[in-house]
């Protein structure tokens, strides 16, 4: 069985990137100019292949072409009295295992999200950039945002890609504003849409998995836990605490952590999951202001960013509904085999190794 999966593994690579992983795009295609739509519906979307377009598929947004988002003074006057919502975490990582606050092992976490104006919310994220902040702030909120709390730029932009719109067929279901600092990370994780990324200012990191390599990200299941504040502490800075949720609820992650803070804990992390460290590379690019990149539904991926000059990276992603269609019923067979038992050491958890070994026992014939 892993001898075949891993066969997979290297023919969908060859089908996304025939030049292989270690060209100088990190294996993703770029564009120079956009697409048509039956270019980008046949040679990305219906093979389920990422590509980055480059700043001509945005250089008439004024966001871009007058440098708008990048005007502090214009950003505060037209959102002047609008509240956001801001994503508080100690460290910069929502949405994320951490470890547990009462129990051994790790716990999935969501961050504190606080309303608050927008001006106040800009002050944060560039305060919050520096490592001695005991909070990071993040101004996302993924429903719709932009349509939403950022009503009054939303014309900064295009309302929606024009050719992605053709060659999808509808129009996107969302379009969500992302304004945060060099701290902010998001962990691997999929989306059940088909996902146009555009950078307005500094410049975004992904590393990228295709779904055929779902394994290699050893999905468990986490207790779910939540950031609140506690207190604030001298100087009026905002403290944040932990909970688990009550009653328990589990949620499937990504275990895998690419980027671990420690040699230890890289080291822990090689022998927990080495299907991922040691299996080929994940496919990875940069995409800079003005840049499309086009992200495949169901592709799991990390992300990272670097800031512009005022400490901040701005970009806007359009979620488009991916169709449920045989390739859907494909992943999802393909997630049901089990090749926990590949590795017993799946985790560095008591319970979660218990679990996959039991998995692995009610697999067997």
């Amino acid at each position: 069985m892993e001898e075949s999966v891993r066969g997979l593994w290297t023919e969908a690579r060859e089908l996304i990137n025939p030049l292989g992983a270690d060209s100088d795009s990190g294996g993703i295609e770029r564009l120079e100019s956009p697409p048509s739509p039956l270019q980008f519906l046949r040679d990305f979307v219906s093979p389920n292949k990422p590509v980055i377009i480059s700043s001509a598929a945005t250089r008439h947004w004024p966001a871009i072409s007058r440098s708008l988002w990048s005007d502090d003074s214009y950003l505060r006057r037209a959102l002047s009295g609008r509240s956001v919502s801001v994503h508080l975490t100690p460290d910069g990582r929502a949405d994320a295992l951490v470890p547990s606050p009462s129990k051994d092992g790790l716990c999935f976490a969501s961050a504190f999200v606080q309303s608050m104006d927008f001006a106040e919310a800009l002050r944060l994220i560039e305060t919050t950039g520096e490592d001695s902040s005991p909070v990071v702030a993040y101004a996302q909120q993924q429903d719709d945002c932009l349509r939403g709390e950022y009503a009054a730029v939303a014309g900064d932009v295009d309302a929606h890609i024009p050719w992605a719109t053709e060659a999808i067929g509808f129009l996107p279901e969302a379009v969500n504003l992302w304004i945060g600092n060099a701290r902010s990370h998001t962990s691997y994780h999929k989306d059940h849409y088909e996902n146009l990324y555009a950078v307005i200012t500094g410049e975004k990191h992904f590393l990228l998995l295709p779904p055929t390599e779902v394994h290699r990200l050893y999905v468990w299941d986490y207790p779910a836990a939540r950031y609140i504040a506690s207190s604030k502490e001298n100087g009026g800075e905002l403290k944040l605490k932990l909970e688990l949720e009550e009653p328990e609820t589990m949620v499937p992650w990504c275990s895998v952590d690419p980027y671990p803070a420690s040699d230890v804990t890289l080291s822990e992390q090689i022998l927990s999951f080495p299907l991922y460290f040691n299996g080929p590379k994940p496919f990875q690019c940069t995409v800079r202001a003005g840049e499309i990149l086009y992200l495949p539904s169901m592709w799991y991926h990390h992300v990272t960013q670097s800031p512009d000059d005022n400490g901040r990276t701005i970009a806007v992603n359009y979620w488009y509904d991916m169709q449920f269609d045989l390739k859907y019923a494909y992943y999802n067979f393909l997630q049901s085999i089990n090749l926990k038992c590949l590795s017993a050491v799946a985790s560095t958890q008591g319970h979660d190794r218990h679990s996959a070994k039991q998995d692995c026992k009610s697999s067997e014939p």
